[in-house]
Protein backbone atom coordinates (compact mmCIF):
# COMPACT_ATOMS: atom_id res chain seq x y z
CA UNK A 1 0.00 0.00 0.00
CA UNK A 2 1.32 3.54 -0.87
CA UNK A 3 2.34 5.32 2.16
CA UNK A 4 3.83 9.01 2.85
CA UNK A 5 6.99 9.47 1.31
CA UNK A 6 6.16 7.42 -2.05
CA UNK A 7 6.02 8.37 -5.54
CA UNK A 8 2.19 8.24 -7.13
CA UNK A 9 2.60 4.96 -9.59
CA UNK A 10 2.65 6.01 -13.16
CA UNK A 11 -0.81 5.69 -14.54
CA UNK A 12 -3.12 7.53 -17.03
CA UNK A 13 -6.85 8.63 -15.38
CA UNK A 14 -9.22 9.87 -17.56
CA UNK A 15 -10.72 13.48 -17.71
CA UNK A 16 -14.37 14.49 -19.69
CA UNK A 17 -13.79 18.23 -20.49
CA UNK A 18 -17.38 19.86 -22.26
CA UNK A 19 -15.79 23.31 -23.17
CA UNK A 20 -12.62 22.98 -25.55
CA UNK A 21 -9.90 25.43 -24.03
CA UNK A 22 -6.34 25.36 -22.70
CA UNK A 23 -5.17 22.78 -25.48
CA UNK A 24 -7.95 20.51 -24.19
CA UNK A 25 -10.43 18.90 -26.74
CA UNK A 26 -13.63 18.00 -25.82
CA UNK A 27 -14.69 14.54 -24.54
CA UNK A 28 -12.25 11.95 -22.36
CA UNK A 29 -9.01 13.56 -22.17
CA UNK A 30 -6.01 11.29 -20.53
CA UNK A 31 -4.28 12.31 -18.06
CA UNK A 32 -0.94 11.28 -17.00
CA UNK A 33 -0.60 11.33 -13.23
CA UNK A 34 3.28 11.92 -13.13
CA UNK A 35 3.32 14.39 -15.54
CA UNK A 36 0.32 16.28 -14.36
CA UNK A 37 1.41 16.51 -10.62
CA UNK A 38 5.27 17.62 -11.67
CA UNK A 39 6.19 20.75 -9.57
CA UNK A 40 2.37 20.91 -8.61
CA UNK A 41 1.15 20.59 -4.98
CA UNK A 42 -2.46 18.54 -5.19
CA UNK A 43 -5.15 17.44 -2.87
CA UNK A 44 -6.22 14.15 -3.95
CA UNK A 45 -9.18 12.57 -2.60
CA UNK A 46 -10.26 9.39 -4.00
CA UNK A 47 -14.25 7.99 -3.07
CA UNK A 48 -16.20 4.66 -3.82
CA UNK A 49 -18.20 5.95 -6.71
CA UNK A 50 -19.98 8.73 -8.59
CA UNK A 51 -23.73 9.81 -7.35
CA UNK A 52 -22.97 7.58 -4.43
CA UNK A 53 -24.82 8.77 -0.72
CA UNK A 54 -21.84 10.26 0.96
CA UNK A 55 -19.50 11.09 -1.75
CA UNK A 56 -22.47 13.12 -3.40
CA UNK A 57 -23.99 14.93 -0.55
CA UNK A 58 -20.50 14.87 1.47
CA UNK A 59 -17.20 14.34 -0.06
CA UNK A 60 -17.40 16.52 -3.25
CA UNK A 61 -19.17 19.33 -1.99
CA UNK A 62 -16.66 19.79 1.02
CA UNK A 63 -13.75 20.03 -1.58
CA UNK A 64 -15.68 22.57 -3.99
CA UNK A 65 -16.97 24.81 -1.26
CA UNK A 66 -13.01 24.71 0.29
CA UNK A 67 -11.53 25.72 -3.02
CA UNK A 68 -10.34 29.45 -2.03
CA UNK A 69 -8.98 28.10 1.20
CA UNK A 70 -6.81 25.42 -0.61
CA UNK A 71 -5.60 27.76 -2.84
CA UNK A 72 -4.21 30.31 -0.21
CA UNK A 73 -2.63 27.01 1.38
CA UNK A 74 -0.59 26.30 -1.73
CA UNK A 75 -2.41 24.08 -3.57
CA UNK A 76 -2.52 23.94 -7.01
CA UNK A 77 -5.09 21.57 -8.13
CA UNK A 78 -8.23 19.50 -6.51
CA UNK A 79 -8.03 16.49 -8.11
CA UNK A 80 -11.61 13.68 -7.23
CA UNK A 81 -10.40 10.03 -8.69
CA UNK A 82 -12.97 7.04 -8.77
CA UNK A 83 -13.21 4.25 -10.16
CA UNK A 84 -15.77 4.85 -12.85
CA UNK A 85 -15.91 5.30 -16.76
CA UNK A 86 -14.46 9.05 -17.69
CA UNK A 87 -18.62 10.17 -19.18
CA UNK A 88 -20.06 9.02 -15.52
CA UNK A 89 -17.01 11.39 -13.90
CA UNK A 90 -18.02 14.14 -16.73
CA UNK A 91 -21.90 13.72 -15.99
CA UNK A 92 -21.04 14.10 -11.89
CA UNK A 93 -19.30 16.89 -12.28
CA UNK A 94 -22.28 19.03 -13.99
CA UNK A 95 -24.27 17.68 -11.12
CA UNK A 96 -21.88 18.68 -7.94
CA UNK A 97 -20.94 22.12 -9.91
CA UNK A 98 -17.42 21.38 -9.33
CA UNK A 99 -16.80 23.69 -12.17
CA UNK A 100 -12.81 24.54 -12.67
CA UNK A 101 -12.42 24.38 -8.72
CA UNK A 102 -12.13 19.89 -8.79
CA UNK A 103 -10.72 17.68 -11.39
CA UNK A 104 -13.01 14.76 -11.91
CA UNK A 105 -11.27 11.95 -12.96
CA UNK A 106 -12.11 8.57 -14.08
CA UNK A 107 -10.02 5.58 -13.17
CA UNK A 108 -11.97 3.55 -15.24
CA UNK A 109 -10.20 0.16 -15.09
CA UNK A 110 -8.91 0.71 -11.14
CA UNK A 111 -5.73 0.50 -12.40
CA UNK A 112 -4.18 3.66 -10.72
CA UNK A 113 -6.33 2.28 -7.77
CA UNK A 114 -5.14 -1.31 -7.48
CA UNK A 115 -1.53 0.47 -7.89
CA UNK A 116 -1.88 2.59 -4.62
CA UNK A 117 -2.95 -0.88 -2.99
CA UNK A 118 -5.87 1.48 -2.21
CA UNK A 119 -8.91 -0.80 -3.24
CA UNK A 120 -12.21 -1.47 -1.99
CA UNK A 121 -13.87 -4.53 -2.87
CA UNK A 122 -17.75 -4.06 -3.10
CA UNK A 123 -18.59 -7.24 -5.34
CA UNK A 124 -21.09 -8.09 -2.75
CA UNK A 125 -22.78 -5.01 -3.17
CA UNK A 126 -23.14 -5.33 -6.94
CA UNK A 127 -19.96 -2.44 -7.45
CA UNK A 128 -16.80 -4.76 -7.59
CA UNK A 129 -13.61 -3.64 -7.03
CA UNK A 130 -13.61 -0.09 -5.87
CA UNK A 131 -10.89 3.10 -4.28
CA UNK A 132 -11.57 2.78 -0.73
CA UNK A 133 -12.15 6.32 0.74
CA UNK A 134 -9.43 8.45 0.94
CA UNK A 135 -7.39 12.08 0.75
CA UNK A 136 -3.59 12.94 0.32
CA UNK A 137 -1.84 15.57 -0.37
CA UNK A 138 0.58 15.44 -3.09
CA UNK A 139 4.00 17.45 -3.86
CA UNK A 140 5.70 17.26 -7.05
CA UNK A 141 4.20 13.58 -7.42
CA UNK A 142 5.21 12.38 -3.66
CA UNK A 143 2.68 11.68 -0.89
CA UNK A 144 2.96 13.81 1.75
CA UNK A 145 0.34 13.04 3.42
CA UNK A 146 -2.30 10.01 3.18
CA UNK A 147 -5.21 9.83 4.93
CA UNK A 148 -7.63 6.72 4.82
CA UNK A 149 -10.93 5.87 5.97
CA UNK A 150 -12.26 2.87 8.03
CA UNK A 151 -15.14 0.35 6.28
CA UNK A 152 -18.14 2.42 5.97
CA UNK A 153 -16.73 5.47 7.53
CA UNK A 154 -16.19 9.06 6.38
CA UNK A 155 -13.71 10.69 9.78
CA UNK A 156 -10.43 11.63 8.08
CA UNK A 157 -10.95 12.33 4.17
CA UNK A 158 -12.98 15.26 4.66
CA UNK A 159 -11.75 18.60 3.12
CA UNK A 160 -11.21 20.20 6.41
CA UNK A 161 -8.61 17.60 7.62
CA UNK A 162 -6.51 18.06 4.00
CA UNK A 163 -6.56 21.70 4.21
CA UNK A 164 -5.10 21.66 7.94
CA UNK A 165 -2.71 19.11 6.19
CA UNK A 166 -1.78 21.67 3.67
CA UNK A 167 -1.54 24.86 6.00
CA UNK A 168 0.77 22.83 8.21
Amino acid sequence: MIKVGDTLPAATLMEYVEVEGNGCSIGPNPVDVAKATAGKTIALFALPGAFTPTCSAKHVPGYVESFDAFKAAGVDEIWCVSVNDAFVMGAWARDQKTGAKVRMLADGSADFTKATGLTLDLTARGMGLRSNRYSMLVKDGKVASLNIEGPGKFEVSDAATLLAQAKA
